[in-house]
């Protein structure tokens, strides 16, 4: 039987096996005519059927497999047999290859057309299997990656620099040389970025080699140039359209600009720094497109949820998220400003630097060059009739009390600090010289927080504990802990190798009651910090990060990592604790 001859009406299909009726499908196909998306898409995004469901049956119909491709080991050399162009285009995917031709996935195998133009081509027999879509996309951006374009970008660069004598300045700053190396260098780099999703890209110059660097879940991944000559226009090409000056090679420099990429509107923060062969180049990526997350999409548990939700709903008072940079704070209070989100509040954010679009929200980034620092803002800010007021970070004294007494006299502040963790939050306040008296009275919760890296769902297995594992296990959990079924990936071509795809959150909740209020009230940070672990239901964070292992969430090794970094930070806090008693001993 030649699959790609075969028809089928996807529509019918369905209504035969009773998934749907005869009615929605002629509402289907009423919109299908209006929008021009396919009547899959439309079924699916209606709610009517599942993805799943539609690719069950086709395989049914069409006598293939449906391969599920989040635990397929696929053979990137096989995938990159078509070109990433058609790929995309005909929503297929190269998958094995043999003497009778190859196997290949797709999103919709009765595409004729898409199949006669694969199999002219590709030059083989074609066998068809049905995947998901979502799935092969994000095969195709694992696989096609752009470091060979990176690389053969850099090289005409060089090749162009060798050429005589070379106008650099002209090189950097043509507006119109779209095909410029420079240029197509800069696209690739971004495109390669976004496609696995990297958080920052780092462009530091060695002594004979250039590095790019790229933190994805948290952890560099390195591609290296072997030519420093490309960093000069590289860098010049990067502050130009940051609207830096490139005179300036002396001095550390930041900047921000936009960019197109692939259908992605980025903000990029930019700094620059002088190192020893050149400048180093951080650029931190925003990717406006995905928009800001909910709070079910953060990893958060039902119960917090549920009580964060209480509490940000609250007509005012001060909600606190804390942490260390990087540890995903400033989309938790997204997720809860779009949440609070409405015609009826408005709601100002004081931000350095304003990270994400939000429609309605009046959003001031500071700028303490010109005296426009936290303080100054939410001064201003607290003039314009606000109901709530974000605060990107209480970073001092003057900001503190501003944002106590704006949550005193009924308004909402959201905020974060830099603490290890929820309980050591109140102490660093004091240290601030807030008043305990005021705290009791204005704050209302605090969510600490950090990032674990998942286990990959495609190579994830079970994982041996060493004793010394076994132990740490046993004193955070306890002993039937030690009996949990840990697990671990063991790389492969869908996490490039690491084991580990994507982030998630992992949180200490503390809502501070009468109880709590009252104990605070009095300043007796001890007695506060006891009956706080003693509440019901309180988890700390590295009570957490061992309950995601045992779940196999996140590996043991990422719990461990955890429990290291707040150890480091306790030890810290109490150091600067000492060192401030210490002094004010001395002034006394």
């Amino acid at each position: 039987m030649n699959v790609s001859r075969k028809k089928i009406r996807i529509g019918d299909l369905l209504v035969e096996h009773d998934i749907i009726s005869q009615d929605i499908l002629e509402q289907a196909l009423a919109e299908q005519k209006k929008s021009g998306r396919k009547l899959g898409h439309v079924l699916v995004e209606g709610g009517y059927v599942t993805e799943d469901q539609i690719l069950e049956i086709l395989s049914e119909q069409l006598k293939i497999p449906f391969i599920d491709l989040k635990n397929y080991k696929f053979n990137p050399d096989i995938v990159r047999k078509l070109p990433e162009v058609q790929a995309r285009r005909f929503r297929a995917i190269p998958l094995a290859g043999d003497e009778h031709g190859l196997l290949v996935g797709m999103a919709d195998p009765t595409d004729i057309f898409a199949y006669d133009e694969m199999v002219r081509l590709l030059q083989v027999p074609i066998r068809l299997a049905v995947v998901r879509e979502a799935d092969l996309l994000h095969t195709v951006d694992i696989v096609y990656r752009k470091t060979e374009q990176i690389t053969g970008f850099a090289e005409e660069l060089s090749d162009e620099m060798t050429e005589g004598d070379v106008d650099l300045q002209a090189l950097v700053s043509d507006a119109d040389l779209a095909d410029a190396p420079v240029v197509k260098l800069l696209q690739s780099l971004f495109e390669d970025a976004i496609q696995i999703r990297a958080s920052d890209i780092h462009i530091e110059p060695d002594e004979h080699l250039l590095r790019i660097r790229q933190r994805v879940d948290g952890e560099l991944q390195e591609q290296t140039i072997n030519d420093t000559r490309v960093a000069a226009p590289l860098v010049s090409r990067l502050k130009l359209i940051a609207g830096l000056d490139i005179s300036e090679k002396r001095l550390p420099q930041d900047g921000r600009f936009s960019v197109n990429v692939k259908s992605h509107v980025v903000d990029v923060r930019i700094s620059t720094m002088p190192v020893q062969y050149g400048e180093s180049v951080v650029m931190r990526l925003l990717d406006q497109s995905q928009g800001t997350f909910e709070l079910g999409d953060l990893g958060m548990p039902d119960r917090i949820i549920k009580s964060f939700k209480h509490v940000i709903k609250r007509p005012h008072g001060m909600v606190l998220v804390t942490g260390p940079t990087g540890s995903g704070k400033t989309t938790t209070l997204y997720a809860a400003l779009k949440l609070l989100n409405s015609p009826t509040k408005k709601i100002i954010t004081v931000e350095d630097p304003v990270e994400y679009r939000l429609e309605r929200i009046n959003q001031v980034q500071i700028n303490p060059d010109i005296g426009l620092t936290f303080a100054t803002v939410l001064r201003s800010a607290l003039r314009q009739d606000p109901d709530i007021v974000l605060i990107g970070e209480i970073r001092d004294e003057e900001t503190a009390e501003i944002a106590i007494r704006a949550a005193m006299t009924g308004h909402l502040v959201l905020s974060t600090l830099h603490t290890n963790s929820a309980i050591s939050t109140i102490n660093r306040l004091l240290d601030m010289g807030v008043k305990s008296y005021l705290l009791s009275t204005s704050l209302h919760s605090i969510v600490a927080q950090r990032l674990v890296r998942r286990i990959c769902s495609s190579c994830s297995q079970p994982s041996e504990l060493d004793p010394e594992m076994l132990e740490y296990v046993k004193n955070v959990g306890g002993e039937h802990a030690t009996r949990g079924g840990f697990k671990r990936g063991a790389g492969c071509a869908h996490c490039n190798y690491t084991g580990y795809e994507g982030r998630v959150g992992i949180y200490e909740f503390l809502e501070l009651d009468k109880e709590l209020g009252r104990i605070l009230g009095r300043g007796d940070t001890v007695e506060f910090a006891d009956a706080a672990r003693k509440k019901p239901g309180y988890f700390t964070l590295e009570q957490t990060a061992l309950l995601y292992a045992l779940k196999g969430i996140t590996t043991i090794d990422e719990a461990l990592r955890i429990s290291a970094d707040v150890e480091a930070e306790h030890i810290s806090e109490e150091m600067e604790a000492s060192a401030r008693t210490s002094m004010d001993s001395a002034g006394g």
